[in-house]
């Protein structure tokens, strides 16, 4: 049997006395987690002896917590697709993702994707989960993406994501050369009409900011290193645009493609603090070879 995942505590004095259940919702396991938990096959256990949520815990308690075993989506085919494996542990996973490769699939591309990729490492090594992803990237983008390995690791992450405490940076190629050395763009963002994929800064759009940073000019493009404060769909290439500076190879928003023929944008940076570990995290990906030979190239002119 595939193992489930597992939270446990040992039980301190500011604890003692609490049921399970508001101890469990300080640890912040939801009430549907804690629904799956009695009724699809978890267990809650106070020194390895089976309890509900009415027990009151007592200091030096061991508490254990245990899933019910995920079923990996049924709409997600198991690929042997290489991965690029920045870091790992029980908890959760940060790959490094190649450009054109969506995140999950989509009609136009049912495989080949990075949730593809995941379920079916999960399956080489034996974890017993469906893809959970927590940053998503487009098909084009390359860079760095958080993936959690439970459904619950997804839940704190997401909390984390609306608190601003996930935090990204990115590199990319904008054509022609910005007015100033750094800045940001409040500009709302919402679907273009007519269209399912295309996004537009309009004035009934969601709130989004951009900040941006110079780090190099050349002849005919520059060079920035963004950071985001929202997560709307398109919202660096959709902002860049709107500031007159498409990204080079973002045909979608009027980029030239003469270059590169996929949006130059990478996600070269993340940090968060670890949900389990509380500590710092932090990882970086350099952009790949072809956003790099273009810099090179316009450096030999």
């Amino acid at each position: 049997m595939e193992a489930r995942f597992k939270l446990n505590w040992i039980i301190d004095e500011s604890s003692a006395g609490l049921p399970i259940k508001e101890f469990l919702k300080q640890e912040e396991i939801s009430r549907i987690a804690l629904t799956d938990i009695k009724f699809r096959g978890g267990l809650i256990l106070v020194n390895n002896e089976e309890v509900n949520v009415r027990y009151k815990l007592i200091k030096g308690d061991s508490l254990s917590v245990i899933f019910p075993a995920e079923i990996p989506s049924e709409g997600v085919m198991a690929e042997n697709i290489p991965l690029t494996i920045l870091y790992e542990d029980e908890f959760l996973l940060v790959v490094n993702k190649p450009a054109m490769m969506n995140t999950i699939p989509s009609r136009e591309h049912p495989n080949g994707s990075l949730a593809n990729a995941l379920v079916g490492y999960y399956k080489r090594v034996g974890i017993q989960a469906t893809s959970h992803i927590v940053t998503r990237l487009d098909r084009d983008t390359s860079g760095i993406v958080l993936i959690a390995k439970h459904r619950h690791v997804h839940h704190l992450f997401s909390k984390m994501q609306q608190n601003g405490l996930v935090k990204r940076s990115y590199e990319a190629l904008a054509g022609g050369l910005l007015a100033t050395v750094n800045g940001t763009i409040i500009e709302p963002i919402g679907r273009k009409q007519g269209s399912i994929i295309e996004r537009e800064v309009r004035a009934d759009g969601q709130y989004a900011c951009t900040h941006y940073k110079v780090i190099k000019s050349y002849s005919t493009f520059t060079h920035l290193e963004l950071r985001l404060e929202t997560g709307r769909t398109h919202q660096i290439r959709v902002h860049m645009s709107f500031l007159g500076h498409p990204l080079l190879g973002d045909d979608l928003y009027g980029g030239d493609t003469s270059l590169i023929k996929r949006q130059a944008l990478h996600c070269k940076k993340i940090q968060f603090l670890h949900p389990f570990y509380k500590k710092e995290m932090s990882f970086s990906a350099s952009p790949p070879e072809d956003m790099n030979s273009i810099l090179e190239a316009d450096l030999l002119e």
